[in-house]
């Protein structure tokens, strides 16, 4: 499958810089059966669902990632963004009140094993220690504070919120709200599962109000969201794994509404993953535990879990427009896509929203 097809013309004034009130975003709606579109609000969203669907929303929370700081003892300026934490089970342990992470680091070329960065706000003191290189840039990083505070903590004080490389400006404080989801709890993600930003708690009692179920999954977002297809072929891109859970909660409320025959509606590209990951590996059950999500979903990919989809809208050549693509149909997707330019909706992170659902 040539990666050409999913190009398309997105006028550069179409990327959202900023984010709009929630629920202010519009809404376009893909009709899967009959791919018909139609125009709304996603204060709307309601009155497209029906009592007994299921909601599955991402709860995964954004750390502020991106640390400006000095190399240890030069001075030499230093950004870090931090990518994905060891977990506590790695053979290599860090000592108590100490973190290992992936990340990346510039000046790379200065910054070998060994090398020491100090970060520092009013709460503390942040030190870094280069442990190894790695692939693409990346270096494997030892975190630990001074011991006025701990590490999660000094991050939240000094990191700076990692806004995708789109946004052409720089974070600011409101961003520390508006680029976290409502429905954040469990931290680790360095990008948001963006779909969830249109939701309040306005919206949120209106589908309870109308009947529709919820529960949440975590995938922590990493980097490789933002990584570039540069393959010219679909097939011969790699997606970057991802790490999630599924509680036996959310397990249980997603296998009785498939049992029961009832839609499953995915809150971004990111649940859609775990889910339908969590699907392959349990052979089209759900099954509660963790696990990193490896499928690359694009055209002819069959799904087994979800039946319905609220998205933001995606970059050209983008594997997350393959992915919606595969779920709406890449002749529907692309006449829908089409009528987004032409009617002005605001693209990706902080973008309008399109819902792809069957009525």
């Amino acid at each position: 499958m040539d990666v050409a097809e999913f190009d398309f013309e997105l006028p550069e004034e179409l990327i959202a810089q900023n984010a709009v009130e929630r629920g202010a975003s519009r809404l376009l709606v893909l009709d899967r059966t009959s791919s018909e579109v139609s125009h709304a609000s996603i204060r709307q969203l309601p009155s497209f669902l029906k009592p007994g669907d299921l909601m599955v929303a991402n709860d995964t929370r954004v750390i502020p990632a991106r640390l400006l700081g000095h190399r240890v003892p030069s001075g030499g300026a230093v950004e870090c963004l931090l990518l994905e934490k060891e977990p506590a089970s790695s053979s290599h342990l860090p000592a108590a009140g100490e973190q290992i992470w992936s990340a990346l680091v510039h000046p790379g070329q200065k910054l070998k094993p060994g090398a020491l960065i100090r970060f520092e706000s009013a709460t503390g003191v942040l030190m870094a220690e280069v442990l190894e290189r790695q692939f693409f840039g990346r270096r494997r990083i030892r975190l630990w504070s001074d011991g006025s505070a701990a590490v999660d903590d000094l991050v939240d004080a000094l990191g700076h919120v990692p806004l995708p490389p789109y946004i052409h400006r720089a974070d600011t404080p409101e961003d520390r709200e508006r680029y976290q989801t409502v429905f954040a709890r469990h931290r680790g993600s360095i990008a948001a599962p963006t779909a969830g930003l249109h939701f309040d708690g306005s919206l949120l009692r209106a589908l309870d109000d109308a009947g529709v179920e919820r529960a949440t999954v975590t995938l922590h977002v990493g980097y490789g969201t933002f990584k570039p297809v540069r393959a010219e072929r679909v097939e011969d891109h790699i997606v970057d794994p991802e790490p999630y859970e599924i509680s036996p909660a959310a397990a249980s409320a997603i296998n009785r509404a498939l049992d029961a025959g009832r839609r499953v509606l995915a809150v971004g590209t990111t649940t859609t993953r775990a889910l339908e990951d969590a699907a392959v590996r349990g052979g089209g059950r759900v099954h509660p535990g963790g696990a990193r999500a490896e499928i690359f979903i694009y055209p002819g990919f069959a799904f087994q879990v979800i039946s319905g989809l609220l998205t933001n809208f995606h970059l050209p050549k983008s594997s997350l427009l393959m992915l919606v693509s595969a779920f709406a149909g890449r002749d529907a997707v692309r006449a829908a896509y089409r009528e987004a330019v032409a009617q002005r909706y605001r693209f990706y992170s902080y973008g309008d929203a399109m819902l792809v659902l069957k009525f």
